[in-house]
């Protein structure tokens, strides 16, 4: 069902979480069920002591609208002024709750929030979540850090969704407790244990079975006749306050003003290597077309260079109407095979295969060869028709028609794309529409596809893809959708808020120590960092970047370092980088002279793992990073000082720093560049007053480093980066290969 956009943000009303999607092609509106406010119900398993994980009793309640944060009853002092806690600040949360923030299955979840109460009272605090939906609340206890902030966290175990809330309440018995350590005076001492003996017995009534019995018994013992200072010790006992933490008092504990989600994706989204070839190109032979038949004879090869991805543009039939030629010419000749992106001819459209490719079953064959190889297809998606596709004659009514009567081909002034309509979002027939572009994805999942690269989704419908997305991932939670949006960066962000699993980049045009930098650190340390997954890629068929035109082997090898290390994602239009192919079409362009979208581009296996060929050292890189759970996340990075600007020093660690990752590049493609880094060893987890075995992963060559500075040259003729991995606290001579 589809529901109207809510353009306001006021409260609204306790519900169930409405669905993520905003609208559906129906056009209705969404009913929403009504349900309890939200009530405190003292259980026996009512809190849990510290650092312990329970099922939780307050349930929290959400109100939801589709462009709104789901939303917990609201609290006010106006509906109980007793409710004196104060929750703000809570980190992770996007856009005000709007928004689910996003991990990886097994990933654990770290939450803050500012959480404080007038006086000085102590106060509890609990983190509460679940699978989205019926599944029973879960909670964690939270800590103090400083400055009232606190910190609890929970790991997302399943596919799907996860919701989660803090709570928290002002605590009686922590407040005692604390008091009752400070006393001196005995007539203080014995006052205050009269205090406790109330509160453990209210405690016992909130308890069952035998911790009900062993509160009450304690309770009595708080004002027996037995000595004062034992009596003292009794309640100041570790046991005591860990049945006092179970069992407390929440009847007036606050809920934060918002239900908070995360979107939990499958390993893949945070850690996976493209490879993206044509498979028309995939040929035995010079000349001849390929098939999916012959791509299965690349699977091994791809397989063994370390890539998990294969990515093929469109797979569909190309139209025949103002078909482009090589080199992206108007006048094709009878043998030219067109744009793979100009979809659809007289033998079928997005739902059929190109037939000099093979068949339907052709090709749910090649997918299951590739998953024997630990390998998944991704399809490329362009929402876009030839002249002549069947969608032109069977929906007019969605493309834009001109008073000459001709349909509005793609343009991007100065440039035209005779050969493509673009669909017509604003088209009365929107929902069929909408319905017809879902049902392209459903189709190719059927047959074995779970990723999607799709072109160009920042000239589609927001709202549309938010709706979309979320409804295919009921049904298939593991899929993941690939943005290849080359355009403003509040675009890009809002794609990847809106379910797009990762997205393209700017990588390939920063080049210098500083814009690389500046921009890492924005995606890996800015607000972004809770969505969106950068996949960087230094060359596409539609991007030959100078820096490769002309800066030879060095050039390809170090922005492959980069890629490979920087980011957890990455991928290479591989054959044409293989070879280190750099000729443009002409001077100024980042199109390929003879470029593969619009002819056949035969490559021998002979030359491909020829001596001209990047393959070992694309392989080495890929070995590296699956042996390294450093390099598999891109939380972990963080730069380092090096005296030179011609060299870059990062590094990525895993949380708990026994895998640790040092890598310095070359960015200076013609000459040798060196000096001095000077590291932060509290990154690094390296003790100033202890060598480190520094073991270089690109040529085997081991170092015994001291302290934060440290001399580095690279030669990008020889090998223009070093990944290090480094060993702390080698002692003696047995625990180094060379010494």
């Amino acid at each position: 069902m589809i529901k109207k956009p809510v353009t306001d943000e006021k409260a609204l009303t306790p519900t169930e979480p409405a669905p993520v999607s905003a609208i559906s092609p129906t056009g209705a509106a969404a009913p929403t069920e009504t349900v309890a406010p939200v009530k405190t119900v003292i259980t026996a398993q009512s809190a849990a002591p510290a650092g312990t994980v329970t099922e939780a009793p307050v349930e929290p309640v959400s109100a939801a609208g589709a462009d709104t944060a789901a939303t917990l009853e609201p609290i006010s002092d106006a509906a109980d002024g007793r409710k004196r806690i104060v929750i703000e600040g809570v980190s992770p949360e996007i856009d005000g709750g709007r928004f689910p923030i996003k991990r990886t299955v097994g990933d654990v979840v770290m939450v803050e929030a500012d959480i404080f109460t007038d006086g000085h009272d102590a106060l509890s605090c609990v983190l509460q979540y679940r699978r989205t939906g019926d599944a029973p609340w879960r909670e964690s206890a939270m800590r103090a850090l400083v400055n009232d902030r606190w910190q609890g966290e929970f790991q997302v175990l399943e596919l799907g969704s996860y919701e989660y809330c803090v709570t928290a309440w002002v605590d009686p018995f922590k407040s005692w407790r604390h008091d009752l350590s400070r006393w001196i005076l005995p007539e203080d001492i014995a006052l205050a244990l009269r205090i406790g003996e109330q509160l453990v017995k209210r405690a016992s009534q909130r308890a069952a079975g035998e911790d009900a019995k062993w509160l009450a018994r304690r309770a009595e013992a708080l004002v027996s006749e037995q000595a004062l200072d034992y009596r003292r010790q009794l309640g100041l006992d570790d046991e005591l306050a860990r049945l006092m933490d179970r069992y407390a008092d929440r009847r007036l504990a606050l809920n934060y003003s918002k239900l908070l989600q995360v979107s939990v994706d499958d390993e893949r989204a945070r850690f996976s290597t493209w490879y993206e070839m044509f498979p028309r190109s995939c040929s035995a032979a010079p000349g001849k077309h390929g098939t999916f038949k012959d791509c299965e004879a690349w699977l091994p090869r791809l397989a063994a260079l370390g890539f998990d991805v294969l990515y093929f543009p469109p797979i569909h039939p190309i139209g025949r109407v103002n078909r482009k030629g090589k080199n992206n010419t108007l006048t094709p000749g009878p043998d030219d095979v067109g744009s793979p992106w100009a979809i659809g001819a007289s033998e079928g459209g997005h739902k059929d295969i190109l037939p000099a490719l093979g068949t339907l079953r052709d090709f749910r064959q090649l997918v299951q060869k590739a998953k024997e190889h630990g390998i998944e297809i991704a399809l490329d998606i362009a929402l876009q028709c030839a002249p002549d596709h069947p969608y032109v004659k069977q929906h007019p009514d969605w493309f834009r028609w001109r008073p000459d009567g001709t349909v509005q081909y793609a343009e991007n002034p100065p440039k035209k794309y005779q050969d493509i309509y673009p669909f017509n979002f604003e088209t009365g027939d929107w929902q069929a529409l909408w319905d017809e572009i879902k049902s392209i994805f459903e189709f190719w999942i059927e047959q074995g596809v779970r990723i999607f690269r799709v072109d160009n989704p920042h000239t589609k419908p927001f709202a549309m893809w938010e709706w979309l997305i979320a409804d295919i991932k009921k049904t298939t939670p593991n899929a993941i959708f690939l943005a290849e949006a080359f355009t403003r960066p509040k675009v890009m962000h809002r794609l990847a808020k809106l379910g797009y699993t990762q997205s393209y980049t700017y990588y390939a045009w920063r080049n210098t120590k500083w814009e690389l930098t500046e921009y890492l650190n924005e995606l890996t340390q800015g607000p972004g960092r809770e969505y969106f997954r950068p996949n960087f890629w230094p060359n596409t068929p539609d991007i030959l970047t100078d820096y490769l035109q002309f800066g030879g082997r060095p050039a390809f090898m170090s922005r492959l370092v980069l890629a490979a290390t920087m980011t957890a994602n990455y991928g290479i239009y591989g054959p044409a980088y293989e070879m280190m192919e750099h000729i443009a079409i002409k001077h100024g362009s980042e199109e390929y002279l003879d470029s593969e979208k619009y002819q056949l581009r035969y490559r021998a296996f002979k030359e491909l793992d020829g001596p001209n060929s990047l393959r070992d050292f694309i392989a080495l890189l890929n070995r590296i990073r699956k042996r390294n759970p450093a390099l598999q996340a891109d939380r972990g990075l963080r730069f380092h000082e090096i005296g030179n600007d011609q060299l870059i020093c990062y590094s990525k660690a895993t949380d708990n720093l026994t895998n640790v990752i040092l890598v310095v590049v070359n960015l200076d493609p013609n000459y040798t560049q060196s000096g001095w880094t000077n590291l932060n060893l509290d990154a690094l987890g390296i003790d100033p007053q202890q060598p480190y075995q520094v073991s270089d992963l690109l040529t085997g060559a081991n170092y015994v480093w001291n302290g934060a500075h440290n001399y580095v040259e690279l030669n990008p003729h020889r090998m223009p980066a070093h990944v290090l991995r480094l060993q702390r606290h080698p002692h003696t001579e047995r625990d180094f290969d060379t010494f």
